[in-house]
């Protein structure tokens, strides 16, 4: 699962298999370790009320709805789930994306996980 933050905004993007997890209903958990010996996470997970986001100093944790999530994992063509959850100041937006491969391939990087990105195939 990778994330990206930009000022209000918080996307992660999945590959196939994290996908498969969170369309079981399983929690999906990532982290970043710091020389410090601190860990900043990341967590996605299906809940039965609204969607929300926390973040408690060390770690992010989206809920999206339940039925939201897994019919976004079941089906092939929907690239992504888009929330909008109000804030004091401004909305924070959330975008949980299928993790296509790159149209320029990097050496060395692992594409065999990812979804076949929809602009190859044209």
């Amino acid at each position: 699962m990778k994330i990206r933050i930009l000022d209000n905004a918080i996307r992660l993007r999945l590959d196939r298999s994290e996908v498969s997890e969170i369309g079981a209903g399983r929690l999906l958990v990532a982290s970043t370790h710091f020389p410090s010996g601190r860990v900043f996470g990341y967590q996605l997970t299906a809940t039965e009320k609204a969607s929300e986001a926390e973040f408690d100093g060390s770690a992010i944790v989206l809920k999206i709805t339940k039925a939201k999530l897994l019919a976004w994992a079941a089906d092939e063509y929907q690239v992504g789930i888009r929330e909008s959850l109000p804030t004091a100041n401004h909305n924070l937006e959330l975008l949980i994306e299928k993790d296509f491969e790159c149209l320029e391939p990097r050496s060395g990087e692992d594409r065999s996980n990812r979804f076949v990105n929809p602009k190859a195939l044209s």
